[in-house]
């Protein structure tokens, strides 16, 4: 399809009729030149391009001979040769052929561009701007190479600097090696290796772990419940490494000729994949998956029907259930009539990465952004020089720390067979994807026993309620991972049935650079008590404030799903102010509390309200830091 648009826009020469006039006198060669001429029409492209050279090898100044030959060269890939052709072409203008400068300058555009020779093509289009007919620059041809060359010179002028590196052995140690993703903490790489590019050749998911910046472990087969004797590959895992969705082609319960597959890996081992279903998979094809950093939402491209192109990027939500809500096409702003394949969402949640050949772009598939605003995502922005180029780019990984891109490249030509390697190079600061992340984990475990516990949790923006992830601890040795965004107020809830929530404000107890955060679960049973965190109220005050939302309904939901439990709510000061004053403040926070809980459906034998002022400090009120702890809501088990 390529070829033959090519071939439609490099002959817009036709339409400048020159009737049967030619650049040349001789008979012989102008007689060659018209069968090739006939041999096109019969798309017998390679005998046409040899009369094309035999009319030159007959008549060196045959400029339409010239003009010919270069475009089946392009058309067929041949671009250093149709380079060569054009430019001996124009060598033979004379100073007034300004239509032959017209055409050959256009040729000349062309054939930089297929090359990624990009300054040599804005140089040669200026020519064509500056001698074309005013018909000819009214024309859709012109206009949209136009808009390409201005697009081009804004993305030159804004080129970056990277330098790749191919990543050491013992990976690459494979015919082909692709479509590489990481945990959040970079520790474990996954990729989809091929063994050879025969029919008989099967994909399979292998894992690596990192060593150090430049050591890896021997790659091996990510495990026999997931590799098969069918071709799994192309995956995507959570930030933790312990859900993974991956692409199977031909199976046996597959829905069309690709389907997506889920599986979780339960107390350190992979458990038996899932065909996702009729809500994800179609009879289409259905791969490359990219799922959130917690394995909320869920991308992937397919080409269904009711899409927009020929392959688009859709997405779907997973349910409190474990299910996954109906796919839905992510609409025109992201997908176009052409194809859009390999989406990546960052680690925040924010910033969609895809590559695409129907936004405007350097040539092929290029790989462009999109990010979130007001829940939205918006129009996409072309990553430019060099991470794009003339070739196709068909995905890339950011890494969480926002450190490196990894990718993979295909390498052909001398006779050899293809062969695709694992690459990455330091992401260039200037493009901006977001706050930065901090990346760290821990263990949940028993309060009493020092048990390892598989419990919930949940890192929440206090300022509207949102969850920003939702992990699970691992329950064979209680370990997690969390992100922390740089800028965001955040609380961090731990929550597992039959136990008090552990609840943190990120910044006020200063975990998000703990690099292995205790959390201990206190059964719930009588006289047990947890801190009420992320609770505010503005100085010198006890109404509500929006922020506290988070941890109200925590506990309004902890409390319906324990309806034989009843709590006290105490309230708490500092030693600023007199005895009476905090005891009576303290009092009316803890009845705002209560009040809220009455409101949301609580009865009220279950709610007992008391004050305490500064009379039970957690720690001495010796400085403004331990006055701060000092100033909270306890919740304790009657």
């Amino acid at each position: 399809m390529r070829k033959v648009l090519l071939l439609l826009l490099l002959l817009w020469m036709a339409n400048q009729a020159k009737a049967q006039s030619y650049s040349v006198v001789d008979g012989r060669a102008i007689k060659l030149f018209q069968e090739g001429e006939m041999l096109l029409t019969l798309k017998k492209y390679p005998e046409a391009l040899l009369k094309f050279q035999a009319a030159l090898a007959r008549e060196e100044s045959f400029l339409e001979a010239y003009q010919k030959a270069t475009q089946l060269l392009l058309t067929q890939g041949r671009f250093q040769e149709a380079e060569t052709l054009a430019l001996q072409g124009k060598l033979r203008l004379g100073p007034l052929n300004k239509q032959y400068l017209v055409d050959f300058g256009w040729l000349l555009t062309n054939v930089y561009l297929k090359q990624g020779k990009f300054e040599e093509a804005v140089v040669e289009f200026q020519t064509v701007e500056q001698e074309a007919t005013v018909i000819f620059k009214q024309g859709g041809y012109f206009l949209e190479m136009k808009n390409k060359m201005d697009f081009l010179r804004k993305l030159l002028a804004q080129k970056k600097e990277i330098e790749k590196e191919i990543l050491p052995a013992p990976l690459n140690g494979f015919a082909l090696q692709y479509f590489p993703v990481l945990t959040a903490d970079g520790k474990q790489l996954f990729f989809t290796r091929r063994g050879g590019t025969a029919a008989f050749d099967k994909e399979d998911i292998f894992t690596s772990q990192s060593i150090s910046v430049q050591e890896w472990t021997s790659p091996q087969g990510i495990s026999s419940k997931i590799n098969s004797s069918y071709n799994e590959g192309t995956c995507s895992v959570t930030a933790d490494g312990n859900f993974l969705i991956f692409t199977s082609c031909d199976a046996p319960d597959s829905h069309g000729s690709c389907d997506l597959y889920s599986v979780e890996k339960v107390e350190g081992e992979w458990q038996s994949p899932r065909n996702m279903g009729s809500k994800i998979n179609s009879s289409f094809w259905d791969s490359q998956p990219s799922l959130s950093a917690d394995g909320r939402f869920l991308f992937f491209s397919s080409d269904r029907r009711g899409g927009l192109g020929a392959n688009d990027i859709w997405y779907a939500a997973r349910k409190a259930d474990g299910g996954w809500s109906e796919a839905k096409n992510m609409g025109a702003t992201i997908n176009t009539e052409k194809d859009e394949i390999s989406p990546f969402l960052f680690f925040n949640n924010e910033t969609l990465f895809f590559a695409s050949d129907g936004h405007l772009g350097l040539g092929g598939m290029d790989i462009f952004l999109s990010r979130v605003t007001d829940g939205v995502f918006q129009v996409p922005e072309n990553l430019g020089l060099p991470i794009n180029d003339h070739l196709d780019q068909v995905a890339l990984f950011i890494t969480a720390q926002k450190d490196y891109a990894y990718y993979s490249e295909l390498t052909m030509g001398n006779g050899q067979n293809d062969r695709a390697y694992l690459y990455r190079f330091k992401f260039p600061k200037e493009i901006e994807i977001g706050e930065n992340l901090t990346v760290t984990g821990g263990q949940v475990l028993h309060a009493k026993t020092g048990q390892p516990i598989s419990a919930q949790l949940s890192l929440v923006s206090l300022a509207n309620d949102s969850t920003r992830y939702q992990f699970q601890s691992n329950g064979a040795d209680g370990s997690f991972l969390m992100l922390y965004p740089e800028q965001d107020a955040a609380g961090l809830y731990v929550e597992k049935e039959g136990f008090l929530p552990k609840i943190y404000n990120v910044d006020r107890n200063s975990i998000k650079n703990v690099k292995d955060l205790k959390v201990e679960l206190i059964p719930i049973a009588s006289g047990e008590e947890f801190v009420f965190e992320n609770v505010f109220f503005d100085f010198d005050s006890f109404d509500l404030k929006q922020e506290s939302l988070s941890s109200l309904r925590r506990l309004q939901r902890f409390l319906k799903d324990n309806p034989k439990v009843s709590i006290l709510i105490t309230g708490h000061t500092d030693n600023l102010g007199s005895d009476e004053y905090n005891l009576k403040l303290s009092l009316q926070r803890a009845q705002s509390v209560q009040a809220y809980l009455l409101e949301s459906g609580t009865k009220l034998e279950r709610i007992i309200v008391a004050g305490k002022g500064f009379g039970e400090p957690m720690v001495p009120n010796t400085s403004p830091t331990n006055q701060a702890k000092n100033r909270r809501i306890t919740v304790s088990v009657q």
